[in-house]
């Protein structure tokens, strides 16, 4: 028995069974199912011209320009290390040479010394003779044996493989669910807060010792710390020193050896916040209406601009932290009369405000805010006052709040961990 065709209202005999629906319907009805189908394929076909406009046009070069500087950074420190050592065995090789020269060079001078004494008094011996002839001809073969010098340098190919260079690429990080602590290093009382890091180490002061820790989270350098309160620090792979900020002066750690030196090319100012590009220093003041300087980092460290306010922050704000990522400053502002809190983002060169995002803090206590850089030019606030991480995206927006109930003070992303200290010690988070 023949079946009505399926379409509402239509009372015609169906046709045909359409295979994408499954209904029965008239020749009218099929015939306008497939056109209604077709007329589906234009739009789909302008979003995929779209999408290889989009992909024509991608900048390869913009995407791929921070992992090129980080290539290009690890080629001029192995360079940097092949000199080096380079020129320790060019000296050495040198030495060896120098040392017999200089033997035959004091001898000489005291044949020469004994034959002028052996003149000038106009008396000499058969034994004298025999003595500076024998000396004369042992100096000749002495030369001889300097001038045919042979040295054997044994060298060993310089093996580099894959596994010393790793190009992966960088997920987003999702903080709403931050891993338990896998590790906490305890310390005591009277400790600063504050923490950084190269590729390396961990920076962290364990009273009364400046230690460093390493990826797999134990202490393997520290050296004594004798100065006052550490307000702030970072890394420069320029200078390969951590800078440290203590009240008026800045220090530098060198992680090889551990030694501590003072800057004494910088005016003493009373300093909060310091952060680093690749070719200058930027510190910024501990004051209502703070500053921020700009310094070289090479060959010396000396001041080349001063930004004030309004540029810095309005007249009754401080800033409290400053970082630097791909030409820009993160900025942590507190505005002292309404207790407020913000991070801004401000070009490096210029100190215009890219943007701003203020959160609903209420800044009670005289502690300092801290933040961190995440990966994706990403940023991580520490809001202590709330007991609380404030993720925020490069554009500015706040994309999750992470609780945490332990005494916040600073953060640092470190081998593939989030590192969060607190009053009481430094806790480790895998990512």
């Amino acid at each position: 028995m023949s079946q009505l065709c399926a379409a509402t209202k239509c009372n015609r005999t169906s046709r045909g069974l359409c295979d994408c629906c499954q209904q029965n319907l008239c020749l009218q009805h099929l015939s306008e199912h497939n056109a209604s189908l077709i007329s589906q394929l234009n739009p789909l076909a302008d979003e995929i011209n779209a999408l290889g406009d989009r992909l024509q046009s991608l900048n390869i070069e913009k995407i791929t320009s921070s992992g090129h500087k980080k290539l290009e950074q690890w080629r001029m420190e192995c360079h940097q290390k092949i000199d080096r050592l380079f020129q320790q065995k060019s000296k050495e090789l040198d030495q060896l040479v120098d040392e017999k020269v200089k033997k035959q060079q004091q001898e000489l001078v005291r044949i020469q010394s004994k034959v002028a004494e052996l003149i000038r008094e106009q008396e000499t011996t058969r034994q004298d003779i025999d003595s500076l002839t024998s000396t004369i001809h042992h100096l000749k073969e002495q030369m001889n044996k300097i001038e045919d010098t042979c040295f054997n340098i044994d060298t060993h190919p310089l093996v580099i493989d894959d596994s010393y260079i790793h190009v992966r690429e960088i997920n987003e990080l999702d903080l709403s669910i931050l891993s338990p602590v896998c590790k906490t290093i305890n310390r005591p009382i009277g400790s600063e807060v504050v923490i950084n890091s190269n590729d390396r180490f961990l920076l962290m002061h364990q009273k009364p010792n400046l230690c460093l820790v390493d990826p797999e989270m134990n202490i393997v350098k520290e050296v004594l710390w004798n100065h006052d309160d550490i307000w702030d620090m970072c890394w420069s792979s320029t200078i390969k020193r951590f800078i440290l900020v203590e009240g008026k002066c800045l220090f530098l750690i060198d992680d090889e050896t551990m030694t501590i030196d003072n800057v004494r090319t910088i005016k003493e100012r009373n300093w909060l916040s310091c952060t680093c590009s690749e070719t200058s220093l930027f510190l910024s003041t501990n004051e209502q209406t703070s500053s921020i300087m700009k310094f070289t980092l090479l060959p010396t460290i000396k001041l080349i601009k001063e930004w004030k306010s309004p540029q810095t922050c309005a007249c009754n704000e401080i800033i409290n932290k400053i970082v630097y990522n791909n030409g820009t400053l993160g900025v942590v502002i507190i505005n002292a009369s309404k207790k407020s809190l913000r991070l801004e983002l401000k070009s490096a060169e210029t100190l215009d405000c890219i943007w701003s995002l203020g959160f609903d803090t209420v800044c009670n206590q005289n502690i300092v805010f801290r933040c961190c850089l995440l990966t994706n030019d990403e940023w991580l606030v520490i809001d202590y006052e709330a007991k609380r991480l404030l993720h925020v995206t490069k554009d500015g927006n706040l994309k999750t709040m992470i609780p945490y109930d332990s005494g916040l003070r600073s953060a640092n992303l470190f081998a593939k961990m989030l590192v969060v200290s607190t009053k009481s010690g430094v806790n480790f988070h895998n990512l």
